[in-house]
């Protein structure tokens, strides 16, 4: 088979950014250069012009589906003869660590509940389902953190369950980056909201995932539209080397933060520490984990220098 096509048998329709730009299709800008600005990551460059030219394509057509998929329920609220119940949309996206996958979860959330229908967008990161560090001490996982078994997966399965089934009041643990732990009594109550957006790194992973924990029911089953935030790893490895120096500056610098005593490093040790964490950790788990998933995802963005994305890829 040649070049061409293996290019034409691919289940993705390709992009590069003036093409998906174009698909903006006059979407009015709902977001100010302030409020952008409060959006984005701490190692981020995130201009309106990205929200304008990448975001706001996104949006109207996931606008598009959510519409579709409203109008689906309503074919079967017409079967049945019945009046159903409120069934959340949910999207999900993942990516590797410092890709820029919360950044790119709050953008879609500010867009989306800003459309005419002022739908309610919820916003979930799957860190909060993380064991807490004194099980992952116990087992031996704290190396393993953000790994498959340093989850609970059945908790975070029967949450997005039960918001996909219309429960009430469904609640989350909530995850607290300053001391690297699960927040005690700190949960979160989701209630019936028109979207759920669930932003993690293991929301694209199915039962090939967690041999150790063999079960029949995944996040993934549950999710309407799933985004892939990609990046080249050499640049992934820089973001995470850059946030942890920025991180050493300010976060670490609390008391109360797990990383205090990286504060004391000196720069030359500190980038020293954070490769030594990327190529030991969170390199080990995109390519074991995060990575065999991407092709699963229904939508691809793959960034370049800047966090700007240079392509997308759509799910036919």
């Amino acid at each position: 088979m040649s070049n061409k096509e293996q290019k034409l048998m691919t289940p993705y329709l390709q992009f590069n950014r003036s093409q998906w730009a174009a698909l903006r299709n006059s979407v009015p800008m709902t977001l100010t250069e302030s409020e952008v600005a409060r959006l984005k990551g701490i190692n981020e460059d995130l201009s309106l012009e990205e929200v304008a030219e990448i975001y706001l394509p996104l949006s109207r057509l996931l606008n598009f589906y959510i519409s579709s998929d409203l109008r689906r329920q309503a074919v079967l609220e017409q079967f049945l003869g019945t009046n159903g119940q409120r069934i959340p949309y949910v999207i999900s996206i993942a990516g590797s660590v410092a890709v820029g996958k919360s950044t790119t979860a709050r953008v879609l959330q500010a867009l989306l509940s800003r459309w005419p229908e002022h739908r309610k967008v919820e916003l979930i990161t799957t860190d909060g389902f993380l064991y807490p560090i004194k099980v992952l001490n116990e087992r031996n996982l704290m190396k393993k953190k953000g790994f498959p078994q340093s989850y609970d997966m059945h908790r975070l399965v029967k949450f997005v369950s039960d918001i996909k089934s219309g429960v009430p009041n469904v609640t989350a643990p909530v995850y607290s980056h300053l001391t690297y732990d699960v927040i005690p009594g700190g949960d979160k109550t989701v209630n019936q909201p028109d979207i759920l957006i669930l932003e993690g790194l293991n929301v694209l992973q199915s039962g090939m995932d967690y041999p150790h924990d063999p079960h029949h029911v995944f996040v993934s089953d549950f999710v309407d539209f799933s985004i892939y935030v990609d990046a080249p790893e050499n640049l992934l490895e820089s973001w995470y080397i850059n946030r942890f120096l920025k991180f050493r500056e300010g976060a670490f610098t609390d008391p109360d933060s797990y990383f205090h005593n990286y504060a004391k490093l000196s720069r030359d040790e500190a980038v020293e520490t954070a490769t030594r964490l990327w190529r030991e950790i969170n390199w080990q788990n995109l390519k074991e984990n995060i990575l065999p998933t991407r092709e699963r995802a229904s939508l691809i963005m793959t960034k370049s220098a800047n966090h700007a994305v240079d392509c997308v890829r759509l799910r036919k």
